[in-house]
């Protein structure tokens, strides 16, 4: 999935607080992340409980809502203090003059896939890392050299933040996510048919196969996946044969509809034809001859 993603995370500002201050903002299908390098904040998505970030904590979200970062003790009132920019750059949010009680990297990551809106749809609506020794030790990476003027900076933390990027995606161990694949991940049994789905995609798997595989019963394996991926396990498993397929049809212009059926689990091109123009509201072969043209 981090494949065909292609992720990067090329824009990124310093962000720091001072006393009382409120930042909200709403970016509808943008990526939203905060790598705290120092201090401590608090963070509100809409649809999940306030949490209080601190140093070397990351935050993911795949396809920002409404949200609001700002003091521990948030200010009274709706109106947000106003920020200045500081002379090293920095933005400063509350008191210019004061020390700062935070600092943080934040921007938006870009997903360089056609298929990205399908693929973040997969992921958990927001993602809060902590505890990870190989996440927190990038954090610091990217803490240093963003204070420091050497050259070649920018293009340094860009790579840095796409390291740091693909791990927060790969994590799961102390991962507080809503449904979504990485909280798929964290459920052993849930992870052991997740992962055959993902190896064998031309297998023609069924509920009962699949639950099998996670040591459950049926129903119990139902429910459980919904609960915690947020779709139902053959959904699922749609829409991964479905950007495997979109994948394939992008990257090799000799490849037939046949072949792309076969090697997503279709037993034969009208079925797989039927299932991809119901779900992408476009034929195959239309699909390849608009993304060779584009």
């Amino acid at each position: 999935m981090v494949t065909l993603l292609q992720p990067g995370a090329p824009f990124s500002k310093r962000v720091s607080g001072a006393g009382l201050w409120r930042v909200r903002r709403s970016d509808p299908g943008r990526t939203f992340y905060c790598a705290v390098l120092e201090g401590l904040c608090r963070l509100a998505v809409t649809g999940s409980a306030p949490v209080t970030l601190q140093k070397g904590d990351f935050v993911l979200v795949p396809s920002a809502l409404e949200f609001t970062v700002s003091s521990v003790e948030p200010p009274k009132g709706k109106r947000d203090p106003a920020h200045v920019m500081l002379p090293d750059g920095e933005i400063r949010h509350g008191d210019p003059s004061a020390a700062p009680d935070v600092r943080m990297l934040v921007g938006h990551c870009v997903f360089a896939s056609p298929d990205a809106h399908l693929l973040v749809s997969l992921l958990p609506r927001f993602v809060h890392v902590r505890g990870e020794r190989r996440l927190s030790t990038l954090v610091e990476l990217v803490r240093e050299e963003s204070r420091e003027q050497r050259p070649a900076r920018d293009v340094i933390l860009s790579r840095l933040l796409e390291v740091l990027l693909i791990e927060a995606l790969r994590s799961s161990a102390g991962t507080a996510a809503s449904p979504g694949l990485l909280r798929g991940l964290a459920d052993e049994r849930l992870s052991v048919a997740i992962r055959r789905m993902h190896e064998r995609p031309t297998q023609a798997w069924t509920v009962a196969q699949l639950a099998k595989e996670a040591a459950l019963s049926r129903s119990s394996f139902f429910e459980r996946f919904n609960r915690a991926m947020g779709v139902a396990p053959m959904e699922y498993l749609l829409g991964w044969r479905m950007a495997l397929a979109k994948d394939l049809l992008r990257r090799k212009q000799e490849v037939t509809v046949a072949e792309v059926a076969e090697q997503v689990g279709y037993s034969s091109a009208s079925t797989f034809s039927v299932a991809f123009t119901r779900h992408v509201g476009l034929p195959p072969t239309h699909y390849a001859r608009e993304q060779a043209a584009s």
